[in-house]
């Protein structure tokens, strides 16, 4: 339990790591509590600690970061709506910065940012139409980009050039922009990948493991890897609903998922 106002050796660490991490907006302390905020990132943290030998606590209170961040919880009580604890400065930075990944990506802070962005732009012509078309999907990547880390969950390449921002169900079939900015209805997917999944030659089951259409020739299923089983991991309830449309779409069965196609090379 924190109570005791923060020395300033303290407050000083606190505001280091939340500043390094995207939350530079100070907003002031209670009960040992030092909080901040973002312009980026929706949500405040509280970061408190009672000597800089810590441990250190994080207070969140945004649901959806702290849903998929995953972190056990703390028995201590204090701001927000669940805490943690760590052992050490480094503990605690890798979490924040995986907080504000999370938290400018989640659950609509894409769409915000291109709602503001497109206010007043002229939708007309196809060609206005495309100009914000281009602008929500340079969104959608960057944010796609923070949410997996900028890096393939299949392959692990993390090369930009190499990565492809996929849509599960495409821009021009979502039934709204906040459906399309919605980084749980991507998947970033190195090219190869990415062309296999847009084409239907490829889908995932719920539980992340590859389904190969029998389209796919045993030459892209090689390319592909498809024989080391790769495998999705970290998907939220929102990817698997968007997944079962990809698959209904291109006509997978789940108890038919196979790592070896049936097409010939």
């Amino acid at each position: 339990m924190v109570e005791a106002p923060q020395s300033f050796i303290v407050r000083e660490e606190c505001e280091k790591a939340a500043s390094q991490n995207g939350f530079r907006r100070v907003l002031g302390e209670e009960a040992g509590w030092a909080a901040f905020g973002s312009t980026t990132a929706q949500g405040t943290i509280h970061i408190a600690a009672k000597g800089m030998q810590g441990p250190w606590l994080l207070a969140l209170d945004h649901t959806g970061v702290i849903a998929e961040l995953g972190l056990p919880s703390a028995d201590v009580s204090g701001p927000g709506r669940i805490r943690h604890v760590f052992d050490g400065l480094g503990a605690l930075y890798s979490a924040l910065h995986r907080v504000y990944e999370l938290a400018i990506s989640l659950p609509d802070a894409p769409l915000r940012e291109f709602e503001e962005r497109v206010a007043g732009l002229p939708r007309a012509t196809e060609v206005e139409r495309l100009v914000i078309q281009r602008i929500g999907q340079d969104i959608f990547r960057t944010r796609l980009m923070d949410y997996w880390q900028g890096r393939c969950p299949l392959t692990g390449i993390s090369d930009p050039d190499l990565l492809r921002a996929s849509h599960i169900i495409p821009w021009s079939e979502c039934g709204s922009d906040a459906e399309r900015l919605d980084v749980r209805n991507g998947l970033l997917l190195s090219a190869l990948w990415d062309a296999a999944f847009d084409a239907g030659l490829v889908s995932f089951g719920n539980d992340g493991e590859v389904i190969a259409s029998p389209r796919l020739t045993a030459v892209a299923a090689g390319a592909l890897n498809l024989q080391f089983g790769a495998k999705l991991s970290g998907l939220t309830e929102a990817h698997q609903e968007n997944l079962a449309w990809h698959r209904t779409k291109y006509g997978f069965e789940i108890a038919k998922s196979v790592r070896e196609p049936a097409g010939h090379a």
